[in-house]
């Protein structure tokens, strides 16, 4: 009796060790990745190696499986489109003027006929470069601990939650060339380490560090699948949800969404240290960032009772966005949802500066045009060409002037 009470024992022992114990390592995944060590995260580069090594660590400790075409590794090559010496200089991964990529990659097995992607990209900018919206002389370090360390530990902090969260299979995937192009992400769909056609849906995180104090989340993607619109309002009850139904846009979710794979993406908005080097860890809402894995947590758990989603084309919006030859020189406020444009950032020396714009200023009138939103403002913006003079309709703190501003 007390040898069959020893074996129950030890079969219990068993069981409880093959289970992951949840544990919040949102703060030390984004301080990790966005320190100085790994030298902002080049594709490519000795820092990015150092952030792949992490992730696959990190899958490690978490249980997840490896479904890489090395381990946890899925190598692509590209040749840089310019200055591919300075590129040369920057990498150490390059073979006859090639550039090799890593995406990272795991897997949680449930059985299941489909698998729901999460993904997040884990490259950065390095020492600044063509992306860089950095000024000064000097060369420094773009950490992006919002862009994007902020989604990859998202990504993290969900794998560790969804371990014995059944009905779907879990595809985990830290992508790399997001800033040069989406290359990691295209580069899978092309060359999946599953059933392209198992998959059916798609989560991406793109700088979700930043939480504002009206709680503002975009996610796109809404009009992706007819059931997403309804499963995000149901569920929300922290956040100012900002639509936006597209599948296409500046990041990941692109790639699969043009494989006519639901996609949805998740966003806290632009800042003036965007592609700068103080997107520090510091200045991240880690409480804000807690809301968002556990509002996608229970997206992903609700929408585990619903099958195989459909797929629903959208409409394009990046195709009626009009081309320019000026700038007005603001960052955008890209969660504001009020009537005009919102300004989030001014930068030096740019026409707004000269003009005396301020961050929180609502531009409700360009010209002779009248601006209700993003859209309208861009169309008016497109107007205008270098020497150009115009009068700009602003809103501060409700109270209403004209600025003069030359192109």
């Amino acid at each position: 009796m007390r040898l069959l009470s020893l074996l129950f024992f030890l079969i219990f022992l068993q069981s409880c060790s093959n289970k992951s114990i949840y544990e919040n390592k949102i703060n030390l995944d984004v301080e990790y990745l966005s320190s100085d060590e790994l030298e902002g995260r080049y594709t490519g580069s000795k820092g990015e190696k150092l952030a792949a090594n992490y992730i696959k660590k990190r899958f490690e400790e978490l249980n997840v499986e490896s479904i890489g075409e090395n381990g946890y590794f899925q190598e692509f090559s590209f040749k840089p489109k310019s200055h591919p010496h300075e590129i040369i200089v920057a990498s150490d991964s390059i073979q006859d003027n090639s550039i090799i990529g890593k995406n990272v990659i795991g897997f949680i097995d449930n059985n299941s006929d489909n698998t729901v992607v999460i993904g997040a990209h884990y490259d950065h900018l390095g020492y600044g470069g063509e992306g860089s919206l950095y000024r000064d002389s000097d060369t420094k370090i773009h950490n992006g601990a919002d862009d994007n360390a902020s989604g990859v530990s998202l990504m993290l902090d969900l794998a560790a939650k969804l371990k014995g969260k059944d009905n779907n299979n879990y595809l985990l995937i830290a992508f790399s060339g997001e800033e040069l192009g989406l290359l990691g992400s295209n580069f899978f769909v092309k060359n999946s380490t599953i059933d392209i056609k198992s998959i059916n849906y798609m989560i991406n995180m793109d700088m979700v560090g930043r939480l504002n104090n009206e709680n503002a989340l975009a996610v796109y993607g809404l009009g992706t699948s007819p059931i997403f619109k309804q499963t995000i309002k149901s569920n929300n009850q922290d956040f100012k949800i900002i639509e936006n139904e597209s599948g296409v846009g500046p990041s990941d979710h692109t790639s699969f969404y043009l494989n006519d794979i639901p996609v949805l993406h998740f966003f806290t908005g632009q800042h003036a240290d965007y592609h700068k080097p103080s997107d520090d860890s510091q200045l991240l809402n880690y409480k804000g960032m807690n809301l968002i894995s556990d509002f996608i947590y229970t997206v992903i758990s609700d929408l585990n009772d619903n099958g195989k989603l459909p797929f629903r084309e959208t409409k394009n919006e990046s195709q009626e966005t009009p081309r320019f030859k000026v700038s007005l020189g603001v960052i955008p406020d890209y969660l504001y949802d009020g009537i005009g444009m919102r300004i989030d950032g001014v930068s030096k020396g740019k026409p707004a500066e000269k003009a005396g714009f301020q961050k929180g200023d609502i531009v409700i009138k360009l010209g002779d045009k009248e601006i209700s939103d993003m859209m309208s403002y861009m169309k008016a913006l497109s107007n205008y060409k270098n020497g150009d003079k115009a009068e700009v309709q602003i809103s501060r703190k409700n109270k209403l002037s004209i600025k003069q501003v030359t192109f």
